[in-house]
């Protein structure tokens, strides 16, 4: 009877010692140990899961069990070869001096692929939609903004030759870059209804090697305009009245003075300076894979400032190489939706939105009213220089 009672005592604490040291999650009991359903469905939420029964369950459990797994004869079954390549622990030697190459498994991309065809595309095409919609309910409220005052027949040079081939070579480039790289993003959804799978691979090898390429065209650009206009880009005190009534866009027949560049514009240059620097940063990250890491770097600056935490956000500090690419891709993605949104606006009020706007960029020449309603500093100043030198121009 004692004997009975001290064995009943030992297994009932055991059962609490059991019950107390056990790991939380899900009884894998019924599998053997081996994922359940639970596991994936957990995952499938973006919930994190505890892969320790998966990172240590490599047949033998040390690494002498994979030596020769890759041979024909190996010692260890699939499923532990794939948890040993997976978790790190397979004894493999990669020739390539690709700093990704030693990464054979990374499923940590799924945020990206979750992300990428979720929420970035889904915000991103509402705010290029967004501005399409803004602009079209400006046009029909406010309507095209008309030259006020009698054309004087006259026109003034606003643009030189070179300036024009800047301006062209960036604009342009940017509209092929963004027209490929909406089909990158939507192309799956739209083309191969059209085309099928077969089209819509064709003009998907097609968009990523004219974009790659055209990638070359929008980087002189960029540098080109920012060589020309940033001295006329400076804010100065006239920016404020300027905007102050926002140029005098809701209101007709009120034009505050400006010189060469309005506040509006040089509003819209310092954007495309900004951006453009930093789309042509992670497209040269992508164009080169692996090989300028920029985010891990970025990440611990700007972690040492404490901002991040402030806004809840957990930065890491520790990337795998293709971590490094996914980053840069998405973040390739935020800037061009927001510079599409930019440049939509931009394409507007220098088009139909502006009598007299497109000259400017098309032949050079503006009708000298034009100039004295939106530019009449920069106008006075011309007019200054050409009067030892003669007058402007008569229009043709």
């Amino acid at each position: 009877m004692r004997l009975m009672l001290s064995m009943l005592i030992f297994l009932t604490w055991s059962a609490f010692s059991w019950a107390q040291e056990a790991p939380e999650g899900p009884d894998r009991s019924a599998t053997g140990g081996a994922t359940t359903l639970e596991d994936i469905l957990a995952r499938q939420r973006g919930e994190k899961v505890d892969s320790s029964y998966r990172a240590g369950n490599t047949g033998q459990g040390n690494v002498e069990a994979l030596i020769g797994q890759l041979g024909t004869r190996g010692t260890a079954s699939d499923s532990d070869l794939y948890r040993a390549l997976r978790y790190g622990t397979a004894d493999v030697t990669v020739s390539s001096r690709s700093p990704g190459a030693g990464v054979l498994i990374q499923d940590a991309g799924m945020w990206w692929l979750s992300f990428r065809t979720g929420p970035l595309r889904t915000y991103g095409s509402y705010l290029l939609g967004g501005t399409l919609v803004a602009l079209l309910l400006f046009y029909l409220i406010r309507g095209k903004i008309r030259i006020d005052g009698e054309k004087t027949g006259r026109t003034v040079t606003r643009f030189n030759g070179f300036e024009r081939f800047g301006h062209w070579l960036f604009g342009g480039s940017f509209l092929i870059l963004g027209a490929t790289g909406l089909i990158a993003l939507y192309g799956r959804d739209f083309l191969i209804p059209l085309f099928g799978k077969q089209g819509f691979a064709t003009i998907a090898l097609a968009s990523k090697w004219i974009h790659n390429n055209i990638a070359w065209a929008f980087m002189l650009g960029l540098v080109i305009i920012t060589v020309n206009w940033v001295a006329h880009n400076i804010p100065n005190r006239h920016d404020l009245k300027w905007l102050a009534v926002a140029g005098g866009l809701f209101s007709k027949g009120l034009h505050p003075p400006a010189k060469k560049f309005n506040a509006g514009q040089k509003i819209i240059f310092w954007l495309c300076i900004i951006l453009g620097i930093s789309i042509s940063l992670s497209g040269l990250s992508l164009l080169f894979p692996f090989e300028l890491p920029m985010f891990t770097k970025t990440f611990v600056i700007a972690n040492a400032t404490g901002v991040p935490e402030l806004l809840g956000l957990n930065l890491p500090e520790q990337m795998s190489p293709h971590e490094e690419m996914q980053y840069a891709q998405i973040w390739h993605v935020m800037v061009a939706y927001g510079f599409l949104a930019i440049i939509f606006a931009h394409i507007y009020l220098g088009s139909i939105g502006m009598e007299g706007a497109f000259d400017a960029m098309g032949t050079g020449e503006v009708e000298e009213q034009w100039a004295r309603e939106h530019h009449s500093l920069w106008l006075e100043e011309v007019q200054e220089a050409e009067a030892s030198g003669g007058a402007a121009s008569p229009a043709e």
